[in-house]
């Protein structure tokens, strides 16, 4: 019995996907539930696991293809009969339609024998074939690569003599872009096409925060489970406190009009190996210090892994991205559309600066507002980050919400 393999049904903001990954070949066998391939969208990668247990009896869809919702990319022969009957069994069928098919053609091949061919960069022009018509068969390649090739055999595949005067040392590779590098650089362009963007900045005085981490880090740990207290979820829930107080900046835009959110979820930028991701703090007001620090844990865990879902993805009223951890000491991130603004944060470094008359070397950090001018005015971008500064570097304003 045959059963076909279909690809997952994408949400609506998901039109399609590209085939990534086949971990299967045809032929080999495969137990209910075990992964078969990758399915990359614009957003996540999607798993596929088998529907049963049997052979992969094809590949309809190959890597690269693109793929719509519930499509077939291929097909399961049911029941537990080993590779190599399978092999086999396929073997005899292709047989049959090549013979009829190409018999004053190019030779004729088995799966296994391409393979091997393939594998051993082996014109197959060289081999005499022992099966039907003349066919090349597994044993064929098998008996071919246990003797000395002839002299007079040129290999198809073999690297063609280089030119004089050329280099070994100068390597090019041309990798096709990922779905998710390719939409990140969509949306930019369009964010900076359609967006008046512009950036404010400030700088933050991060020994506040700093003492707090020293003092409490290890009692934090260990009362919340190991979840260490970092820099962003104060950043969070200064953020959180600040939209409150500027709604505008908490807003998106629709059109010609504006969506004021009674809400804050909290895009956090993540880097994973496929890319730049913002998964999203849902109800971030909700949470304490602890709840965001494990949150995100688990969203840079789940980026790396690659187990973000589209849920996890969709939405959001503000982002916040950490250049610094890569060592940033100044920059102008990009809005997110439809989002109305971006919070940038930078690197820690010590600067000498004048407090209350006297040189001191602080903690100081450059924070970056980018924000859409067509929603927010200069006054109130500023006044927000400045809030943001305020509560971070007295943070018992966010106990008391002053």
């Amino acid at each position: 019995m045959e059963i076909e393999i279909k690809a997952p049904a994408l949400p609506e903001s998901v039109p399609d996907g590209t085939i990534a990954t086949w971990y299967k070949e045809v032929g080999d066998t495969v137990s209910r539930d075990e992964l078969l391939v990758d399915i990359e969208t614009d957003k996540v990668v999607i798993e596929v696991v088998s529907p049963g247990d049997g052979i992969l009896r094809a590949i309809v869809k190959a890597s690269g293809e693109t793929i719509i919702s519930n499509e077939v990319i291929g097909r399961l022969a049911e029941g537990g009969a080993s590779k190599i009957e399978f092999e086999q069994v396929v073997e005899n069928d292709e047989a049959s339609k090549l013979a009829d098919n190409h018999a004053d053609s190019e030779p004729l091949l088995s799966p296994a024998a391409k393979r091997l061919l393939d594998e051993n960069k082996i014109n197959a022009s060289s081999i005499n074939g022992s099966g039907k018509g003349g066919r090349i068969t597994k044993e064929d390649v098998v008996n071919y690569l246990s003797l000395d090739r002839p002299n007079d055999v040129r290999d198809i595949h073999e690297t063609p003599a280089k030119p004089p005067g050329a280099l070994d040392d100068r390597i090019e590779e041309r990798v096709p872009m990922s779905r998710l590098r390719s939409t990140v650089a969509k949306r930019m362009l369009q964010a900076s096409q359609t967006t008046a963007m512009l950036t404010t900045f400030n700088e933050v005085n991060m020994k506040p925060i700093m003492d707090i981490r020293e003092r409490y880090k290890e009692e934090f740990q260990q009362v919340h489970d190991g979840v260490r207290l970092g820099f962003m979820s104060f950043f969070v829930r200064a953020s959180v406190e600040a939209l409150k107080r500027f709604p505008t900046v908490n807003a998106s835009l629709d059109g010609s009009d504006m969506i004021y959110h009674g809400y804050q979820d909290i895009s956090v930028a993540i880097g994973s190996p496929r890319g730049l991701v913002a998964p999203v703090l849902r109800n971030a007001d909700h949470m304490g210090l602890a709840q965001i620090e494990k949150e995100i844990r688990q969203f840079g865990e789940k980026a790396n892994d690659g187990k973000l879902s589209i849920d996890d993805l969709s939405g959001g009223t503000f982002t916040i991205s950490n250049g610094g951890v890569f060592g940033s000491l100044l920059s102008t991130p990009i809005v997110n559309p439809p989002q109305t603004a971006v919070l940038g944060m930078h690197k820690i470094q010590e600067r000498a600066m004048v407090i209350d008359g006297e040189l001191k070397a602080l903690p100081m950090m450059y924070l970056a507002l980018s924000y859409d001018h067509q929603m927010l005015d200069g006054k109130e971008a500023v006044q927000f980050l400045v809030s943001i500064k305020e509560l971070l570097e007295d943070p018992t304003r966010l106990l008391l919400e002053i």
